[in-house]
Protein backbone atom coordinates (compact mmCIF):
# COMPACT_ATOMS: atom_id res chain seq x y z
CA UNK A 1 0.00 0.00 0.00
CA UNK A 2 1.08 3.33 -0.63
CA UNK A 3 1.83 4.16 2.93
CA UNK A 4 4.47 3.68 5.76
CA UNK A 5 3.30 -0.14 7.33
CA UNK A 6 0.91 0.11 10.56
CA UNK A 7 0.83 -2.87 11.84
CA UNK A 8 -3.16 -3.47 12.19
CA UNK A 9 -4.42 0.18 12.87
CA UNK A 10 -7.75 1.28 11.73
CA UNK A 11 -6.35 3.30 9.30
CA UNK A 12 -4.59 0.24 8.00
CA UNK A 13 -7.83 -1.76 7.84
CA UNK A 14 -9.77 0.92 6.78
CA UNK A 15 -7.21 1.31 3.29
CA UNK A 16 -7.43 -2.47 2.73
CA UNK A 17 -11.12 -2.44 2.98
CA UNK A 18 -11.28 0.66 0.09
CA UNK A 19 -8.29 -1.15 -2.14
CA UNK A 20 -10.26 -4.13 -1.97
CA UNK A 21 -14.15 -2.71 -2.70
CA UNK A 22 -12.39 0.01 -5.40
CA UNK A 23 -10.28 -2.65 -7.29
CA UNK A 24 -13.28 -5.61 -6.95
CA UNK A 25 -10.32 -8.28 -5.42
CA UNK A 26 -9.25 -9.48 -2.10
CA UNK A 27 -5.72 -9.19 -0.61
CA UNK A 28 -4.00 -12.52 -1.44
CA UNK A 29 -1.02 -13.45 0.61
CA UNK A 30 1.59 -15.70 0.06
CA UNK A 31 2.63 -15.35 -3.39
CA UNK A 32 6.35 -15.05 -5.20
CA UNK A 33 6.29 -12.29 -7.93
CA UNK A 34 9.45 -11.81 -10.57
CA UNK A 35 9.44 -9.27 -12.63
CA UNK A 36 9.89 -9.27 -16.38
CA UNK A 37 11.70 -7.01 -18.53
CA UNK A 38 11.45 -6.67 -22.21
CA UNK A 39 9.86 -9.09 -24.89
CA UNK A 40 13.17 -11.82 -25.46
CA UNK A 41 12.54 -12.51 -21.50
CA UNK A 42 8.80 -12.67 -21.86
CA UNK A 43 8.89 -15.03 -24.82
CA UNK A 44 12.35 -17.35 -22.84
CA UNK A 45 9.80 -17.82 -19.85
CA UNK A 46 6.77 -18.57 -21.74
CA UNK A 47 7.81 -20.91 -23.96
CA UNK A 48 9.83 -23.22 -21.09
CA UNK A 49 6.95 -23.31 -19.08
CA UNK A 50 4.52 -24.26 -22.31
CA UNK A 51 6.81 -26.68 -23.41
CA UNK A 52 7.57 -28.41 -19.96
CA UNK A 53 3.49 -28.74 -19.43
CA UNK A 54 1.79 -31.90 -18.16
CA UNK A 55 -1.81 -31.16 -17.97
CA UNK A 56 -2.81 -27.93 -19.55
CA UNK A 57 -1.91 -24.46 -20.96
CA UNK A 58 -3.75 -21.29 -20.56
CA UNK A 59 -2.76 -18.82 -23.47
CA UNK A 60 -5.08 -15.09 -23.04
CA UNK A 61 -3.28 -12.19 -25.70
CA UNK A 62 -4.80 -9.46 -27.63
CA UNK A 63 -1.99 -9.65 -30.65
CA UNK A 64 -0.54 -13.22 -31.90
CA UNK A 65 1.13 -12.43 -34.76
CA UNK A 66 2.05 -15.13 -37.77
CA UNK A 67 5.45 -14.28 -37.81
CA UNK A 68 8.42 -16.24 -36.73
CA UNK A 69 7.45 -15.40 -32.86
CA UNK A 70 3.92 -16.36 -33.16
CA UNK A 71 4.69 -20.11 -35.25
CA UNK A 72 7.34 -20.93 -32.00
CA UNK A 73 4.42 -20.21 -29.94
CA UNK A 74 1.60 -22.27 -31.92
CA UNK A 75 4.50 -25.00 -33.12
CA UNK A 76 5.20 -25.50 -28.92
CA UNK A 77 1.11 -25.51 -28.01
CA UNK A 78 0.65 -28.16 -30.79
CA UNK A 79 3.44 -30.46 -29.49
CA UNK A 80 2.19 -29.95 -25.69
CA UNK A 81 -1.76 -30.80 -27.44
CA UNK A 82 -0.27 -34.16 -29.81
CA UNK A 83 1.16 -35.35 -26.33
CA UNK A 84 -2.55 -34.80 -24.68
CA UNK A 85 -2.04 -31.58 -22.96
CA UNK A 86 -5.18 -29.31 -22.33
CA UNK A 87 -4.17 -26.63 -25.19
CA UNK A 88 -6.91 -23.59 -25.30
CA UNK A 89 -6.21 -19.87 -26.60
CA UNK A 90 -8.52 -17.00 -26.47
CA UNK A 91 -7.19 -14.26 -28.57
CA UNK A 92 -8.69 -10.51 -29.86
CA UNK A 93 -10.72 -10.47 -33.19
CA UNK A 94 -9.86 -6.88 -33.20
CA UNK A 95 -6.12 -7.44 -32.08
CA UNK A 96 -5.53 -10.32 -34.47
CA UNK A 97 -6.74 -8.48 -37.45
CA UNK A 98 -4.56 -9.08 -40.07
CA UNK A 99 -2.31 -10.55 -37.76
CA UNK A 100 -3.22 -14.11 -38.00
CA UNK A 101 -6.21 -15.73 -39.40
CA UNK A 102 -7.87 -19.12 -38.96
CA UNK A 103 -5.50 -21.30 -41.12
CA UNK A 104 -2.90 -20.13 -38.70
CA UNK A 105 -4.55 -21.74 -35.85
CA UNK A 106 -5.49 -24.67 -38.09
CA UNK A 107 -2.77 -27.41 -37.31
CA UNK A 108 -3.03 -26.80 -33.07
CA UNK A 109 -7.13 -27.30 -33.58
CA UNK A 110 -6.04 -30.49 -35.58
CA UNK A 111 -3.86 -31.50 -33.13
CA UNK A 112 -6.30 -31.24 -30.25
CA UNK A 113 -5.89 -27.59 -29.17
CA UNK A 114 -9.38 -25.15 -28.85
CA UNK A 115 -8.63 -21.50 -29.92
CA UNK A 116 -11.85 -19.09 -29.70
CA UNK A 117 -11.78 -15.58 -30.91
CA UNK A 118 -13.37 -13.08 -28.36
CA UNK A 119 -15.59 -10.64 -29.86
CA UNK A 120 -16.11 -11.26 -33.83
CA UNK A 121 -18.40 -8.86 -35.48
CA UNK A 122 -21.86 -10.04 -34.50
CA UNK A 123 -25.33 -9.15 -36.01
CA UNK A 124 -27.47 -7.20 -32.94
CA UNK A 125 -25.18 -5.43 -31.49
CA UNK A 126 -23.66 -2.65 -33.57
CA UNK A 127 -21.46 -1.86 -30.86
CA UNK A 128 -20.31 -4.75 -30.02
CA UNK A 129 -16.79 -3.98 -31.61
CA UNK A 130 -15.60 -1.43 -29.03
CA UNK A 131 -15.07 -3.97 -26.25
CA UNK A 132 -11.84 -5.99 -26.98
CA UNK A 133 -9.98 -8.68 -24.61
CA UNK A 134 -7.05 -6.53 -24.31
CA UNK A 135 -5.48 -9.42 -21.54
CA UNK A 136 -1.89 -10.71 -21.99
CA UNK A 137 -2.30 -13.74 -19.38
CA UNK A 138 -0.54 -17.22 -19.52
CA UNK A 139 -1.33 -20.14 -16.99
CA UNK A 140 0.59 -23.42 -17.22
CA UNK A 141 -0.21 -26.55 -15.13
CA UNK A 142 -2.21 -24.71 -12.44
CA UNK A 143 1.35 -23.96 -11.17
CA UNK A 144 3.41 -21.42 -13.65
CA UNK A 145 1.50 -17.96 -14.00
CA UNK A 146 2.23 -14.97 -16.30
CA UNK A 147 0.57 -11.54 -16.61
CA UNK A 148 1.92 -8.70 -18.98
CA UNK A 149 1.57 -5.78 -21.27
CA UNK A 150 3.65 -7.89 -24.07
CA UNK A 151 1.64 -9.72 -27.14
CA UNK A 152 3.03 -12.39 -29.09
CA UNK A 153 5.09 -10.63 -32.00
CA UNK A 154 8.02 -10.15 -33.00
CA UNK A 155 7.54 -6.21 -33.57
CA UNK A 156 8.40 -6.41 -29.47
CA UNK A 157 11.96 -7.72 -30.25
CA UNK A 158 12.87 -5.09 -32.99
CA UNK A 159 14.17 -5.29 -35.94
CA UNK A 160 18.69 -5.28 -35.56
CA UNK A 161 18.83 -5.16 -39.48
CA UNK A 162 17.30 -1.79 -39.21
CA UNK A 163 18.79 -0.46 -36.12
CA UNK A 164 15.40 -0.49 -34.62
CA UNK A 165 15.65 -1.39 -30.66
CA UNK A 166 13.03 -4.10 -28.95
CA UNK A 167 10.18 -2.34 -27.18
CA UNK A 168 10.16 -1.40 -23.90
CA UNK A 169 7.91 -3.64 -22.03
CA UNK A 170 6.57 -4.94 -18.70
CA UNK A 171 5.24 -8.12 -16.98
CA UNK A 172 5.45 -10.47 -14.23
CA UNK A 173 5.95 -14.25 -13.30
CA UNK A 174 3.66 -15.36 -10.06
CA UNK A 175 3.54 -18.32 -8.22
CA UNK A 176 1.37 -19.07 -5.18
CA UNK A 177 -2.45 -18.32 -5.04
CA UNK A 178 -2.62 -15.98 -6.95
CA UNK A 179 -1.96 -18.40 -10.24
CA UNK A 180 -5.81 -19.84 -9.54
CA UNK A 181 -7.21 -16.44 -9.95
CA UNK A 182 -5.44 -16.30 -12.99
CA UNK A 183 -6.85 -19.42 -13.89
CA UNK A 184 -10.78 -18.31 -12.75
CA UNK A 185 -10.00 -14.73 -14.99
CA UNK A 186 -9.13 -17.28 -18.59
CA UNK A 187 -12.42 -19.25 -17.63
CA UNK A 188 -14.19 -16.16 -17.59
CA UNK A 189 -12.81 -15.21 -20.84
CA UNK A 190 -13.36 -18.50 -22.23
CA UNK A 191 -17.23 -18.66 -20.95
CA UNK A 192 -17.30 -15.10 -23.05
CA UNK A 193 -16.77 -16.71 -26.09
CA UNK A 194 -18.72 -19.90 -25.75
CA UNK A 195 -19.30 -22.96 -23.31
CA UNK A 196 -17.66 -23.00 -20.15
CA UNK A 197 -14.23 -24.22 -19.24
CA UNK A 198 -14.09 -28.11 -19.02
CA UNK A 199 -13.66 -29.20 -15.16
CA UNK A 200 -10.06 -30.95 -14.90
CA UNK A 201 -10.15 -34.48 -14.10
CA UNK A 202 -8.50 -34.62 -11.38
CA UNK A 203 -9.32 -30.87 -9.99
CA UNK A 204 -6.23 -28.68 -9.42
CA UNK A 205 -4.83 -28.70 -5.97
CA UNK A 206 -4.99 -25.41 -4.38
CA UNK A 207 -1.82 -23.93 -3.42
CA UNK A 208 -1.30 -22.68 -0.18
CA UNK A 209 1.98 -20.38 -0.59
CA UNK A 210 4.72 -19.85 -2.71
CA UNK A 211 6.27 -17.11 -0.84
CA UNK A 212 5.42 -14.14 1.44
CA UNK A 213 3.89 -11.46 -1.31
CA UNK A 214 0.52 -9.64 -0.66
CA UNK A 215 -1.00 -8.85 -4.07
CA UNK A 216 -4.32 -8.60 -5.91
CA UNK A 217 -5.55 -10.01 -9.28
CA UNK A 218 -8.04 -7.18 -11.03
CA UNK A 219 -9.28 -8.47 -13.85
CA UNK A 220 -11.42 -5.98 -15.26
CA UNK A 221 -14.80 -6.09 -17.40
CA UNK A 222 -16.55 -3.73 -19.55
CA UNK A 223 -18.16 -1.18 -17.59
CA UNK A 224 -16.89 -2.40 -14.08
CA UNK A 225 -14.18 0.36 -13.95
CA UNK A 226 -12.32 -1.66 -10.80
CA UNK A 227 -8.82 -0.58 -12.25
CA UNK A 228 -10.03 3.02 -12.79
CA UNK A 229 -11.38 3.12 -9.35
CA UNK A 230 -7.90 1.75 -7.54
CA UNK A 231 -5.89 4.33 -9.34
CA UNK A 232 -7.93 7.19 -8.60
CA UNK A 233 -7.79 5.74 -5.05
CA UNK A 234 -3.94 5.51 -5.15
CA UNK A 235 -3.57 8.86 -6.73
CA UNK A 236 -5.37 10.01 -3.57
CA UNK A 237 -3.29 7.80 -0.80
CA UNK A 238 0.23 8.36 -2.37
CA UNK A 239 2.22 10.33 0.28
CA UNK A 240 5.91 10.85 -1.29
CA UNK A 241 5.71 9.69 -5.20
CA UNK A 242 3.61 8.18 -7.69
CA UNK A 243 5.70 7.07 -10.44
CA UNK A 244 3.25 6.03 -13.56
CA UNK A 245 4.25 4.36 -17.19
CA UNK A 246 1.97 3.92 -19.58
CA UNK A 247 2.08 3.58 -23.66
CA UNK A 248 -1.16 4.86 -24.35
CA UNK A 249 -1.97 7.82 -21.76
CA UNK A 250 -5.46 10.48 -22.24
CA UNK A 251 -6.55 10.93 -19.17
CA UNK A 252 -9.70 11.33 -18.42
CA UNK A 253 -10.43 14.82 -16.37
CA UNK A 254 -11.11 13.33 -12.61
CA UNK A 255 -7.86 11.49 -13.18
CA UNK A 256 -5.46 14.55 -13.90
CA UNK A 257 -7.19 16.35 -11.04
CA UNK A 258 -6.20 13.04 -8.71
CA UNK A 259 -2.79 13.50 -10.10
CA UNK A 260 -2.29 17.29 -10.26
CA UNK A 261 -3.90 17.27 -6.19
CA UNK A 262 -0.87 14.70 -5.24
CA UNK A 263 1.59 17.15 -7.01
CA UNK A 264 0.12 20.20 -4.73
CA UNK A 265 0.43 18.19 -1.89
CA UNK A 266 3.92 17.35 -2.70
CA UNK A 267 4.34 14.20 -3.67
CA UNK A 268 6.96 13.12 -6.49
CA UNK A 269 4.29 12.59 -9.58
CA UNK A 270 6.39 11.44 -12.93
CA UNK A 271 4.67 10.47 -16.22
CA UNK A 272 6.93 8.64 -18.18
CA UNK A 273 5.51 8.10 -22.28
CA UNK A 274 6.47 6.98 -25.54
CA UNK A 275 8.42 9.97 -27.23
CA UNK A 276 7.70 7.48 -30.68
CA UNK A 277 3.87 5.97 -30.75
CA UNK A 278 2.95 3.18 -32.84
CA UNK A 279 -0.29 4.99 -32.83
CA UNK A 280 0.46 8.41 -33.87
CA UNK A 281 -3.24 9.85 -33.17
CA UNK A 282 -2.78 8.75 -29.41
CA UNK A 283 0.28 10.42 -28.93
CA UNK A 284 -1.04 13.73 -30.21
CA UNK A 285 -4.18 13.32 -27.44
CA UNK A 286 -1.56 12.48 -24.94
CA UNK A 287 0.73 15.79 -25.89
CA UNK A 288 -2.64 18.08 -25.55
CA UNK A 289 -2.68 17.14 -22.17
CA UNK A 290 0.85 18.15 -20.68
CA UNK A 291 -0.07 21.28 -19.83
CA UNK A 292 -2.13 21.13 -16.70
CA UNK A 293 0.41 18.36 -15.34
CA UNK A 294 3.51 20.11 -15.65
CA UNK A 295 1.51 23.60 -14.41
CA UNK A 296 1.05 21.11 -11.52
CA UNK A 297 4.65 20.18 -10.87
CA UNK A 298 4.16 16.53 -12.17
CA UNK A 299 7.10 15.72 -14.20
CA UNK A 300 6.69 14.56 -17.84
CA UNK A 301 8.94 12.15 -19.74
CA UNK A 302 9.32 10.81 -23.11
CA UNK A 303 10.73 7.84 -24.17
CA UNK A 304 13.58 7.92 -26.81
CA UNK A 305 13.57 4.29 -27.88
CA UNK A 306 11.16 3.08 -30.42
CA UNK A 307 7.94 2.21 -28.24
CA UNK A 308 7.28 2.23 -24.88
CA UNK A 309 4.37 -0.10 -24.21
CA UNK A 310 5.08 -0.53 -20.17
CA UNK A 311 1.65 0.14 -18.01
CA UNK A 312 2.71 0.22 -14.66
CA UNK A 313 2.94 2.52 -11.89
CA UNK A 314 5.04 2.75 -8.43
CA UNK A 315 3.80 4.31 -5.07
CA UNK A 316 5.62 5.35 -2.01
CA UNK A 317 7.70 2.41 -2.40
CA UNK A 318 5.51 0.31 -0.83
CA UNK A 319 2.92 -0.42 -3.76
CA UNK A 320 3.23 -1.64 -7.50
CA UNK A 321 1.18 -2.08 -10.73
CA UNK A 322 1.72 -3.79 -13.46
CA UNK A 323 -0.30 -5.49 -16.31
CA UNK A 324 -2.21 -4.77 -19.38
CA UNK A 325 -4.51 -1.17 -18.67
CA UNK A 326 -3.77 1.93 -20.22
CA UNK A 327 -4.45 5.35 -18.75
CA UNK A 328 -7.38 5.98 -20.86
CA UNK A 329 -10.70 5.58 -21.16
CA UNK A 330 -10.66 2.20 -23.52
CA UNK A 331 -8.74 0.20 -20.96
CA UNK A 332 -11.00 1.62 -17.79
CA UNK A 333 -14.20 1.30 -19.10
CA UNK A 334 -14.34 -0.95 -22.38
CA UNK A 335 -12.03 -3.62 -22.73
CA UNK A 336 -11.26 -6.82 -20.83
CA UNK A 337 -7.68 -6.22 -18.87
CA UNK A 338 -5.47 -8.02 -16.33
CA UNK A 339 -3.15 -6.11 -14.00
CA UNK A 340 -1.76 -7.15 -10.47
CA UNK A 341 -1.14 -4.72 -7.85
CA UNK A 342 1.58 -5.68 -5.33
CA UNK A 343 1.64 -4.35 -1.27
CA UNK A 344 5.92 -5.52 -1.08
CA UNK A 345 8.78 -3.02 -0.27
CA UNK A 346 10.86 -5.92 -1.94
CA UNK A 347 9.24 -5.45 -5.54
CA UNK A 348 8.19 -1.80 -5.64
CA UNK A 349 11.67 -1.10 -5.10
CA UNK A 350 12.62 -3.21 -7.91
CA UNK A 351 9.87 -1.61 -9.97
CA UNK A 352 11.40 1.71 -8.93
CA UNK A 353 14.61 1.14 -9.85
CA UNK A 354 13.49 0.15 -13.40
CA UNK A 355 11.82 3.51 -13.55
CA UNK A 356 14.72 5.33 -12.78
CA UNK A 357 16.99 3.46 -15.22
CA UNK A 358 13.96 4.41 -17.96
CA UNK A 359 14.34 7.70 -17.30
CA UNK A 360 18.51 7.52 -18.00
CA UNK A 361 16.95 7.21 -21.92
CA UNK A 362 14.11 9.77 -21.64
CA UNK A 363 13.68 13.27 -22.31
CA UNK A 364 11.46 15.85 -20.18
CA UNK A 365 9.28 17.67 -20.92
CA UNK A 366 8.82 21.51 -19.29
CA UNK A 367 7.06 24.65 -19.81
CA UNK A 368 8.67 27.52 -21.61
CA UNK A 369 9.89 30.35 -19.76
CA UNK A 370 6.90 33.08 -19.84
CA UNK A 371 7.93 35.57 -22.20
CA UNK A 372 7.04 39.52 -22.59
CA UNK A 373 5.71 40.74 -26.19
CA UNK A 374 6.72 43.68 -27.77
CA UNK A 375 5.89 46.05 -29.81
CA UNK A 376 7.70 44.43 -32.60
CA UNK A 377 8.16 40.80 -31.34
CA UNK A 378 6.01 38.07 -31.89
CA UNK A 379 6.24 35.19 -29.19
CA UNK A 380 7.45 31.76 -30.80
CA UNK A 381 6.34 28.57 -29.48
CA UNK A 382 8.32 25.10 -29.35
CA UNK A 383 5.74 22.42 -29.34
CA UNK A 384 6.70 18.77 -27.20
CA UNK A 385 7.13 16.25 -30.31
CA UNK A 386 9.36 13.83 -31.23
CA UNK A 387 12.38 14.62 -33.55
CA UNK A 388 11.83 14.43 -37.16
CA UNK A 389 13.87 15.28 -39.74
CA UNK A 390 13.38 18.58 -41.24
CA UNK A 391 14.55 19.34 -44.90
CA UNK A 392 15.94 22.92 -45.93
CA UNK A 393 13.26 25.33 -46.92
CA UNK A 394 14.46 28.12 -50.25
CA UNK A 395 13.33 31.05 -47.52
CA UNK A 396 15.32 32.88 -45.44
CA UNK A 397 12.63 32.76 -43.00
CA UNK A 398 12.01 28.62 -43.22
CA UNK A 399 15.93 28.75 -42.36
CA UNK A 400 16.13 30.72 -39.28
CA UNK A 401 12.74 28.48 -37.91
CA UNK A 402 14.57 25.38 -39.05
CA UNK A 403 17.83 26.43 -37.33
CA UNK A 404 15.87 27.60 -34.30
CA UNK A 405 14.30 24.23 -34.13
CA UNK A 406 17.82 22.56 -34.14
CA UNK A 407 19.10 24.82 -31.50
CA UNK A 408 16.10 23.07 -30.00
CA UNK A 409 16.67 19.41 -30.56
CA UNK A 410 20.37 20.16 -29.72
CA UNK A 411 19.72 21.58 -26.36
CA UNK A 412 17.33 18.73 -25.38
CA UNK A 413 19.93 16.05 -26.53
CA UNK A 414 22.45 17.87 -23.85
CA UNK A 415 20.02 18.29 -21.51
CA UNK A 416 17.77 15.79 -21.50
CA UNK A 417 14.78 18.36 -21.41
CA UNK A 418 12.24 19.32 -24.12
CA UNK A 419 10.60 22.52 -23.48
CA UNK A 420 6.23 23.17 -24.14
CA UNK A 421 5.47 26.42 -25.60
CA UNK A 422 2.46 28.11 -24.52
CA UNK A 423 0.52 26.66 -26.98
CA UNK A 424 0.08 23.23 -28.93
CA UNK A 425 -1.28 23.86 -31.91
CA UNK A 426 -0.80 20.99 -34.18
CA UNK A 427 -4.12 19.02 -32.99
CA UNK A 428 -6.15 22.45 -33.31
CA UNK A 429 -4.38 22.37 -37.48
CA UNK A 430 -5.05 19.10 -37.94
CA UNK A 431 -8.67 18.88 -37.20
CA UNK A 432 -9.37 22.19 -39.04
CA UNK A 433 -7.32 20.78 -42.04
CA UNK A 434 -9.49 17.16 -41.75
CA UNK A 435 -12.79 19.17 -41.62
CA UNK A 436 -11.76 21.49 -44.49
CA UNK A 437 -10.73 18.46 -46.32
CA UNK A 438 -14.71 17.14 -45.52
CA UNK A 439 -16.01 20.18 -46.60
CA UNK A 440 -14.57 20.75 -49.70
CA UNK A 441 -15.61 16.97 -51.22
CA UNK A 442 -18.97 17.19 -49.28
CA UNK A 443 -19.42 20.51 -51.90
CA UNK A 444 -17.79 18.74 -54.84
CA UNK A 445 -18.38 14.96 -54.84
CA UNK A 446 -21.15 14.80 -52.62
CA UNK A 447 -21.66 11.06 -53.12
CA UNK A 448 -18.32 10.20 -52.01
CA UNK A 449 -20.03 11.57 -48.38
CA UNK A 450 -23.79 10.18 -48.79
CA UNK A 451 -22.93 6.63 -49.84
CA UNK A 452 -20.67 5.74 -46.47
CA UNK A 453 -23.24 7.50 -44.59
CA UNK A 454 -26.50 5.51 -46.21
CA UNK A 455 -24.39 2.50 -45.70
CA UNK A 456 -23.81 3.40 -41.82
CA UNK A 457 -27.45 4.16 -41.17
CA UNK A 458 -28.13 1.17 -43.05
CA UNK A 459 -25.69 -1.18 -41.02
CA UNK A 460 -27.45 0.58 -37.80
CA UNK A 461 -30.92 0.37 -38.93
CA UNK A 462 -30.16 -3.79 -39.58
CA UNK A 463 -28.57 -4.18 -36.22
CA UNK A 464 -30.96 -2.30 -34.44
CA UNK A 465 -34.00 -4.06 -36.26
CA UNK A 466 -32.50 -7.74 -35.58
CA UNK A 467 -31.91 -6.77 -31.82
CA UNK A 468 -35.44 -5.82 -31.46
CA UNK A 469 -36.90 -8.96 -33.05
CA UNK A 470 -34.65 -10.74 -30.45
CA UNK A 471 -36.14 -8.74 -27.77
CA UNK A 472 -39.83 -8.79 -28.88
CA UNK A 473 -39.28 -12.84 -29.69
CA UNK A 474 -37.28 -13.72 -25.74
CA UNK A 475 -40.77 -13.34 -24.26
CA UNK A 476 -42.13 -16.47 -26.17
CA UNK A 477 -39.16 -18.32 -25.92
CA UNK A 478 -38.82 -17.96 -22.26
CA UNK A 479 -42.68 -19.43 -21.86
CA UNK A 480 -41.88 -22.39 -24.09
Amino acid sequence: MPMPPIHSTPIRLLAEQALSRAAGAPLLNGNAVELMIDAAAHYDAWLTAIRGARQRVLLENYIIRNDEVGLAFRDALVERAQSGVFVAVVVDWVGCLGQSRNSFWAPLRAAGGEVRVFNPPSLGQPFGWISRDHRKLLVVDGVHGFLSGVCISAKWLGDPTRNVPPWRDTGVALHGPVVAELEAAFAQSWHETGAALRQFVPPPEPVTTAGDVSLRLIATQPATAGMYRLDQLIASMARKTLWLTDAYFVGLMPYVQALVAAARDGVDVRLLVPGSNDIPAVASMSRSGYRPLLKAGIRVFEWNGSMLHAKTAVADGQWARVGSSNLNIASWLSNRELDVAVEDAGFAGQLAAQYERDLGNATEIVLAAPRRRGSSERVRSSEARPPRIHRAGGSSGRAAAGALRIANRVGAALTNRRVLGDSSSSPLFVGTLVLLALAVVAILWPAWVGWPLGVLCGWFALNLGIRAWRLRKRPADDGD
